[in-house]
Formats: structure tokens, C-alpha cells, sequence
């Protein structure tokens, strides 16, 4: 029985990206292009997203739509863009997230708000505005969401980050059993990438005068920097889980079996967290 590689799957169908700009995102994008797919890449980092589409458009079929997903109306306009220029979306990654380190006591409301508007609310409106077009469509479609192994264990100075990466979690559970029983032809998938060697900590807008904070984002960018597999790695194991179908798709599976063990024991055993700095 003939089994269909990637290109064969994927090739000239249409894939819609958030935070392409940089790090996971451009790194599905690149893979994308790669396997002759038909590209709709958003970023509210402009001159990334500029960049990232300029280094494609020479492969590949590249719409770039500067695109803050915290704003429902924007991804609305991303889907339209998307299937009026492009068409039939087969593949939305809802990918943008941010990182913010420190207590949760010094976090402050805007930092809170902004940290559930990029990494829950983005996933929403994203589905909002996607699954509605690929209901009327009718044809095969897929939806990954990029929550987090931190989606699935807890730790300390992360707390913002964490929270919203369980809601991810959630979420795309709740998405997957909606979509079963309703019968339609739309695949959902949750990545939980673990260490990845991408910009996320330089990025994040760190909170000044903890020692317990700053040891933990040294700690971080190191271990990124040391142990994480490049973002083109992490997408090629993306890629090869939605090829699959599969709903649970893990860059570091080793590591998630040991977080999750973990936790259960935690739960069944009814014993508090306690912090820690490596896995």
C-alpha cells in the first residue's frame, strides 16, 4: 500500500501561520515551503514577518499579513485575506505566543493581559475565525495549536506563561471532542514543544530586581541555548505528527513522560509543588 509522503500530502494546499516572524513559526513556514505548500504568514512583528516572507517568496506562494492576534478583528481579517487571495485554508498552525519571567505578585495587569491576549486568546480567535470557513468548505482541514510542556507541568517565575499554556491545552481538547462530534473533516492537534532553541526569553519582557527571577531566565537561555533543538528540527517533528493525524504532537517525549509522571504523582498523591530548575 502506497503511503503519502509529505509533499504528496501537503503540496499546493494552503497553510496559514501565526508568529512566522521568528523561531517555531518561521521554522513551519520554512518546512511549509519546502513541501510546495501555498503560504499565509502573520506576525505583529512586521519587519520579521517582511523578512521571513522575503526569504520565501522565491519557493513558494507567500501572502504576508502583519496580524495582532489579540485583536479578534485583525485574525478575521487574516481569514478573509487568506481564502479570498490565497484559498481553501487546509492547515492553520495558531502558533504566536509570548514569555514573561518573575513572581506573579510584580507581574503587572497590562503584562498579565497582554501574556492571555497573545497565547489564549490568539488560539481563539483564531478558531473563531478559521473553523467556520472550513465548516463551509467541507474539505479535509487540520488545526494545530502550540501550547506548551509547560502546558502540562508547573514551575516557578513563569507563572503568566504556564496559565496560559494549560488554557491552550484546554482548549484544543475541548476543540477536538466539538469538532468528533459534530463529524467534521477537521483534524486538531497540540504541540507541546520542550526546549527549542528560539528567541523566546530574549524576547520577553523581563521583570528587574528578583535574584530568583534572574537566576531562572539565565537558566532558561542557557538551556536553550545548550540543549534546545533548533526550531527547524522541532518542525520537521510537527510536520511529521500532523502528516499523522496525531492529536498530542511532542518535540521531547522523553522529557513530557518524566513532567507527567511527575505531576500525576503530585495530584494522587496529594503533595504540594516544589520548585524546581531543571526537569
Amino acid at each position: 500500500m502506497h503511503v503519502a509522503t509529505e509533499e504528496e500530502r501537503f503540496g499546493g494546499k494552503t497553510a496559514v501561520i501565526t508568529g512566522a516572524g521568528s523561531g517555531i513559526g518561521a521554522a513551519l513556514a520554512r518546512h511549509a515551503a519546502g513541501l510546495g505548500m501555498r503560504l499565509v504568514l502573520a506576525d505583529v512583528a512586521e519587519e520579521r514577518l517582511e523578512q521571513v516572507a522575503g526569504e520565501l517568496a522565491g519557493t513558494a506562494e507567500v501572502l504576508a499579513v502583519p496580524t495582532d492576534v489579540t485583536d479578534a478583528a485583525a485574525v478575521e481579517r487574516l481569514a478573509a485575506r487568506a481564502y479570498d487571495e490565497v484559498g481553501p485554508v487546509r492547515l492553520l498552525f495558531n502558533n504566536a505566543g509570548i514569555e514573561s519571567t518573575g513572581p506573579l505578585w510584580e507581574l503587572t495587569s497590562a503584562r498579565w493581559d497582554l501574556m492571555m491576549g497573545v497565547n489564549v486568546d490568539g488560539v481563539f480567535h483564531g478558531i473563531h475565525a478559521f473553523v467556520p470557513r472550513m465548516l463551509a468548505d467541507g474539505g479535509p482541514a487540520h488545526i494545530v495549536n502550540t501550547s506548551s510542556i509547560g502546558g502540562l507541568s508547573t514551575g516557578p517565575f513563569q507563572g503568566a506563561y504556564i496559565a496560559s499554556k494549560f488554557a491552550v491545552l484546554a482548549l484544543t481538547e475541548c476543540l477536538h471532542m466539538e469538532l468528533q462530534a459534530q463529524g467534521a473533516p477537521i483534524a486538531v492537534s497540540v504541540v507541546t514543544p520542550g526546549p527549542v532553541a528560539t528567541q523566546i526569553f530574549e524576547d520577553a519582557v523581563a521583570l528587574e530586581g528578583d535574584p530568583g527571577a534572574d537566576e531562572y531566565r539565565t537558566f532558561m537561555r542557557s538551556m536553550l541555548r545548550d540543549q534546545g533543538m533548533t526550531p527547524d528540527q522541532a518542525a520537521a517533528i510537527i510536520f511529521e505528527g500532523v502528516a499523522e493525524e496525531r492529536f498530542w504532537i511532542f518535540t521531547h517525549p522523553e522529557m513530557v513522560d518524566v513532567v507527567v509522571r511527575r505531576r500525576a504523582d503530585l495530584i494522587l498523591n496529594r503533595t504540594p509543588p516544589t520548585p524546581r530548575l531543571a526537569n
